[in-house]
């Protein structure tokens, strides 16, 4: 009898990706000329770094609720293995609008650009959570309710950019603010590890 697929080799290649997605948009931050002064280069290099600071976050984010995510999986399956590649793809285009908008300048279709390559991981994320909900037959870590209104602000920036390019960043900005706090569920996890280590602690 063949023995079921460890979800092992899903998290280590999921953080060998996600790791070299993070490097790759690091790679893009360049030094200016020395035809400018470090000031002026330093406010020519501003936009790209703070947009890059947005996308390390929010790469940051799926990292870690990648892991409350497949916490409790004790196996995986071919639809869970694709589903997560749809969605390490999806991922793998926010350095390409990350060094878009540094190159070009925020600009609305620049943002357009760059809350489309944000959309796209939400929405397979969602796909990714409902594989591994069926599987696990328990309920997800993450709020669907957050998750969708997430996608929302995503999508609801891509027309907003042609009225105000900041203003979409911000809606963008926002669902990372979001996602910041842990699910409900790792906080009471935590408390009870706590509870539970300090019970044991504790001389009886």
């Amino acid at each position: 009898m063949s023995k079921p697929l460890s979800p092992g080799r899903l998290e280590a290649f999921s953080d060998g990706v996600i790791a070299v997605i993070i490097t790759i948009m690091v790679l893009e931050l360049h030094v200016p000329g020395k035809e400018i002064s470090n000031l002026d280069g330093l406010r020519a290099l501003l936009p790209l770094l703070l947009v890059y600071l947005l996308s390390f976050v929010q790469t940051g984010i799926y990292w870690v609720n990648h892991h409350y995510l497949v916490d409790d999986l004790d196996h995986v399956t071919h639809g869970i293995l694709w589903s997560n590649l749809a969605f390490l793809f999806c991922l793998s285009l926010i350095p390409f609008a990350t060094t878009w908008i540094g190159n070009r300048g925020i600009s609305p279709f620049a943002v357009s650009l760059y809350a489309i390559t944000c959309a796209l991981p939400a929405v397979a994320w969602i796909n990714l959570s409902t594989c591994i909900s069926r599987t696990t037959r328990q309920p997800l870590a993450g709020s669907p309710i957050k998750q969708m209104l997430s996608t929302s602000l995503y999508l609801g920036a891509i027309p907003t950019s042609y009225w105000s390019p900041n203003f979409a960043l911000g809606m963008i900005g926002l669902v990372a603010v979001l996602w910041l706090v842990p699910p409900g569920k790792v906080i009471e996890q935590t408390r009870s590890f706590k509870a539970d280590k300090q019970s044991h602690s504790d001389p009886s």
